[in-house]
């Protein structure tokens, strides 16, 4: 690998080499171009000669340079643009990646910007039977039914609110200085938004479920017991009902 490293460096020194030398050359070129042809018209002084040659030099050669380098400057800011989102965003689902999603929530419970001493809510949501559609319909089919469950957790909570994909078929929202009513609320509002979703593989129309489990916190609490006390409060829920929400006393 470190070999193979050396190589590419080495053949991309060799491209700027070679850019370099060809374009000093062609600028030499045009410079000596300009200027022998410059010495046979007659209609022009010498000091026409050198304002000519002191002008249309540098358009000729200064236009389409910056040009490029102002095209190169916008491409760059594009790819650091995609960089980022890419370390910051889950690609297929357009939620936070986990480890973006954990930091932000570690930081927003040790310093809250709601009132109180670090009051909120964590919401642990898992979408059921991707499994069985993967089996049945394949993974493509699987993968949209995990970004219509993304989109309709986005659109049903609030502003301020922070969604993160934390697992296969697993997501995590923070409300942060939510009450146990709020987060009650938007608890039942995603899980009933998403049964309401229209999502028909292959023609044959089928429902999406989610179990949500979730905690109400009044004081700084870790993320680990957050996520643990709401996954075992997702995974408790009986037959029937699909939200569970309790409080987490440190």
């Amino acid at each position: 690998m470190t070999k193979t490293m050396a190589t590419t460096t080495a053949q991309a020194w060799k491209g700027v080499a070679w850019l370099t030398f060809l374009g000093t050359a062609g600028i030499l070129a045009l410079s000596i171009g300009l200027n022998y042809l410059l010495l046979f018209s007659e209609g022009l002084t010498p000091f026409g000669r050198s304002m000519v040659t002191a002008i249309l030099l540098p358009v000729v050669l200064g236009v389409p340079l910056f040009l490029f380098i102002g095209l190169k400057q916008i491409e760059l800011r594009r790819y650091r643009r995609e960089l980022d989102k890419s370390a910051t965003f889950d690609t297929m689902t357009g939620c936070l990646n986990g480890a973006v999603f954990t930091s932000m929530v570690e930081r927003r419970t040790a310093r809250p910007a709601a009132p109180g001493p670090g009051s909120g809510a964590f919401l642990v949501i898992h979408s059921e039977h991707l499994r069985s559609i993967n089996l049945r319909f394949g993974l493509e089919w699987g993968d949209e039914a995990l970004r219509l469950v993304a989109s309709t957790i986005q659109s049903s909570v609030r502003a301020e609110d922070l969604v993160g994909r934390i697992g296969t078929s697993m997501f995590g929202v923070f409300l942060s200085g939510a009450t146990e009513a709020e987060a009650r609320e938007i608890g039942e509002r995603i899980r009933a938004r998403i049964a309401q979703v229209y999502f028909a593989p292959k023609g044959t129309e089928d429902a999406l479920t989610v179990k949500v489990g979730g905690v109400v916190f009044e004081n700084e609490v870790e993320f680990a017991d957050m996520f643990r006390s709401a996954e075992q409060r997702m995974a408790g829920i009986p037959d029937g009902a699909a939200f569970e929400l309790t409080h987490l006393h440190s």
